[in-house]
Parts: structure tokens; sequence; C-alpha cells
């Protein structure tokens, strides 16, 4: 009593994909987060000032919106464009950078949203952010503790 549908090995080789490129990545991610900050801030102060406008017209409602809405930028901003079909946020293609799963794939948008969201909260206090940027000096892959967390790597374009 023999079935074909175990004549087949249960284990199927994983395939040797290349060493992802991350020579100079973090001297580069400081440079592209330079870059996105700047572009957060004309992107967030734009923003802001459309919801002072529409405060004036719904008699300050609107004006309670402002503190959701800088956080939403900046993760609207990496879910749209890290998530997107590029790779990376404009800072970082301005470096040469890209961002990938650790598998070598293309990062969804809820992903990189809570990559960027893991970051700032790294980047606002001084002990957290020296610790993930300390991981990235310890790997050989140079992936920060953010990039663990989420199962990113940033890599070469």
């Amino acid at each position: 009593m023999t079935d074909q549908r175990y004549s087949q090995s249960p284990i199927t080789p994983i395939e040797q994909r290349p060493l992802q490129d991350v020579s100079g990545v973090l001297g580069s991610r400081l440079f592209a987060w330079i870059g996105d900050i700047v572009i957060l801030f004309f992107l967030g102060g734009a923003i802001v000032l459309l919801l002072g406008i529409l405060g004036i017209v719904t008699f300050g409602a609107t004006w309670l919106l402002i503190p959701i809405a800088t956080v939403a930028t900046g993760l609207g901003y990496a879910a749209l464009t890290v998530g997107g079909p590029r790779q990376a946020t404009l800072g970082m293609r301005m470096a040469g950078l890209k961002v990938e799963t650790a598998a070598g794939g293309r990062p969804d948008g809820l992903a990189a949203a809570v990559h960027a969201l893991l970051f700032y909260v790294a980047a606002s206090t001084v002990g957290l952010w020296a610790i993930d940027i300390l991981i990235g000096f310890a790997r050989s892959d140079r992936r920060m503790g953010h990039d663990l967390l989420t199962g990113l790597v940033v890599v070469r374009a």
C-alpha cells in the first residue's frame, strides 16, 4: 500500500540567496535620517498650517488633531515610502539605501510604519538610541535594534 503523495521528500532545501550589501550602511543611515527629518519638517509644517486654518473655521476643534497628525505624518510617510515599490524613504534614496525583509523580500506598509515607530521611540530617549546604534555596530549585518524587532534590514540599493 504505497501512496504516491508521500513519494517526495517532505523537506525542501532553501535556496542560497546572495549576501546583502551592508557596507557603510550605518553612516549612510545618518544622512538619510537627516534628509527625512528635513522633509518631514516641511510636510508636517504644511499639515499643521492646514489644521490651524481649519481650526479657525471649526472654532478650534481641529487644533486637537495637531498632535495626532504630526505622529501620523511620520508613520504614514514611512509606510508609503518604505512599504512602496522603491522600498525607501526619500532620504534613503538620496543616500543610496533601501529596506528589505530579512528574507530579501519587500516590506509591507505596516512593517514599515512599526519600524519607523520603534526608531522614533528609541531616538526620543538618548539611552535607547545609544543601545540601538551599538547593536548596529556589534552585528556584522549592521542591523539595529528596531530592525531586529521588525525583521527588516537596510541595504545598499
